[in-house]
């Protein structure tokens, strides 16, 4: 087995990994680079490789940083299985379709507004695109070795990031025994709600693993939860708003989940709650639909609780007239609202409302890669441009580390540290720093070989 990295090898997003297995090529995840403007203009640049000489791709969960260019994928030419656990089969559609309608969106208003003479914007792919990926699709339950291809057998592993997420085995059968790729995917940490706890895996011969956390510890979960019900108190005194960018899919479901927990200690009848996230509100209906996934303690809040995601005063706005009237109400509104790191989607316009007014909160419950709007709030910019318009930074900011999805150096230490034979390890999906650091705690504390992806390097496995 060899592997090539095309993406996250050095950054964050566009999870992107071509493995050759027993005469096969694949691809461990197709996913969207993230960032700033320039950034976000290599999606649209060709792949490092044949579309159509793709035999197979291995999807490890629905975050559009690992699935976002499955449509370019197969508008250019690839046409075999999207293999990924069956829940990430249900969220891939509505994250792609949530893609689509944004950049079709975002083209149609580029056009009406350009130049005589300028050519007309393309959006990066199309809902007939989202389509077309979506005859490939295949789900599969977790901890069932599958065959994908002759000699090629997958295993996916709950890796307790969001609902479907999948560390991902590829064994190979070769002349000299089974050899075993392991891919990470995105760990979640230990004890995150309605999620279960990542599962352990055996054995490896090459460990590619995700490090976006790997240079800090989270700060305790428990007392996160202490500082949001704070800022919510400290909100409803100022009498102001409260606007939160979060990710559709993971992070607004978590949300809710501790807003049952804690609906009557938070005071939280007083608020009119608004999920303003078409995307997430389809996104929610999905994790209805897999209760079996859930953690015990879900279970128990499913039972006991306000169903979270049927609160009493909690609204889903679909359209966009709804949206637009949420920006009426002054006083006494939680605003959950996409995208997470606020380069995209209606928290923007919320932000160029809400951001001026000293009354109002922005709580920051998620990674803001660099070069997006989300990074510049949280690194305290005083003014920011927001649909060309520049807009002055009065409201209170708070960044709240301990609802991540992603789990801490310690989390990524002992998941890796469970896997039997001592594999060398290739960190992917993480910034410089975050790898430097983790690489050196993973050499201490296994004497494993520990390299940092860079694009198209290659190992062996």
């Amino acid at each position: 087995m060899l592997v090539r990295f095309h993406g996250a090898a050095g950054e964050v997003t566009g999870s992107c990994h071509e493995v050759e297995a027993n005469g096969h090529r694949l691809l461990l995840d197709c996913g969207m680079i993230q960032g700033s403007e320039a950034d976000e203009a290599r999606n649209a640049e060709p792949f490092a490789f044949e579309a159509g000489k793709i035999d197979a791709v291995v999807l490890s969960h629905a975050h559009i940083d690992h699935c976002g260019r499955l449509p370019l994928l197969v508008r250019r030419g690839f046409r075999g299985r999207i293999h990924t656990q069956a829940a990430t089969a249900d969220l891939l559609k509505v994250m792609l379709e949530d893609a689509a309608s944004l950049a079709e969106m975002d083209a149609e208003r580029d056009n009406r507004h350009r130049s005589e003479g300028r050519s007309d914007h393309q959006p990066l792919f199309t809902r007939e695109d989202v389509a077309r990926v979506m005859k490939q699709v295949q789900g599969h339950p977790y901890d069932v070795p599958l065959e994908i291809l002759p000699g090629v057998t997958l295993v996916l592993r709950d890796a307790g990031h969001i609902l479907g997420s999948a560390s991902v085995e590829i064994r190979a059968d070769e002349a000299s025994g089974t050899r075993r790729l392991v891919f990470s995917g995105d760990l979640g940490p230990n004890g995150t709600p309605i999620l279960r706890d990542p599962t352990p895996v055996p054995q490896a011969d090459l460990l590619l693993m995700e490090s976006t956390y790997g240079g800090r510890t989270h700060r305790d979960r428990a007392d996160t939860i202490v500082e949001l019900g704070e800022i919510f108190a400290k909100a409803k005194r100022d009498g102001g708003n409260v606007l939160i960018p979060a990710f559709a899919v993971g992070r607004s479901q978590e949300l809710l989940y501790w807003f049952a927990r804690h609906y009557d200690d938070w005071g939280l009848a007083a608020w009119q709650i608004f999920l303003d996230s078409p995307m997430a509100a389809k996104v929610t209906e999905v994790y209805d639909r897999h209760e079996e996934l859930f953690d015990e303690d879900a279970r128990r809040v499913w039972r006991d609780k306000p169903n979270p995601f049927r609160l009493p005063n909690l609204h889903f706005t679909a359209d966009v007239s709804a949206s637009q009237a949420i920006n009426r109400v002054q006083s006494g509104a939680i605003i959950i609202a996409g995208s997470g790191m606020c380069n995209g989607g209606r928290i923007r316009h919320h932000l160029r409302h809400g951001l001026p007014n000293p009354r109002n909160h922005v709580v920051f419950v998620g990674y803001q890669a660099q070069g997006t709007l989300g990074r510049r709030l949280v690194d305290g910019a005083e003014r920011v441009r927001i649909f060309g318009e520049e807009v002055l930074v009065r409201a209170q900011r708070h960044t709240v580390g301990g609802l991540s999805a992603h789990t801490d150096q310690n989390g990524l230490i002992a998941w890796a540290t469970h896997i039997g034979g001592r594999p060398p390890i290739v960190l992917v999906h993480g910034e410089d720093d975050a790898r430097d650091a983790l690489a050196l705690r993973l050499r201490q504390k296994t004497g494993a070989e520990v390299l940092l992806a860079r694009p198209e390097m290659q190992r062996k496995v």
